[in-house]
């Protein structure tokens, strides 16, 4: 990922209106996002792109998820 597309998704992570899903983005970002593979990297910015209370659902587990290539994902998230 370039870094400028890394600087906007990093934007769009940090300016959520839900606080909270706010500090677990940015914190999977600064600790974890490195790790994805590249496929997983274009999954999480999908991801990003979703509804704020939808994606805090799926995170904190309020919601059962759907999409297999969002697991990994949110496990991650969840442990970082």
């Amino acid at each position: 990922m370039e870094r400028a597309d890394y600087e906007r998704l990093r934007w769009r992570c940090i300016r959520r209106a839900l606080l909270e899903l706010d500090i677990a983005l940015t914190r999977f970002l600064d600790n974890g996002f490195a790790k994805l593979s590249d496929e997983q990297q274009q999954v999480f910015v999908e991801m990003a792109d979703m509804e704020d209370h939808d994606l805090w659902y799926l995170i904190s587990g309020q919601t059962e998820c759907e999409d297999p290539r969002y697991l990994p994902i949110l496990v991650a998230i969840r442990e970082s």
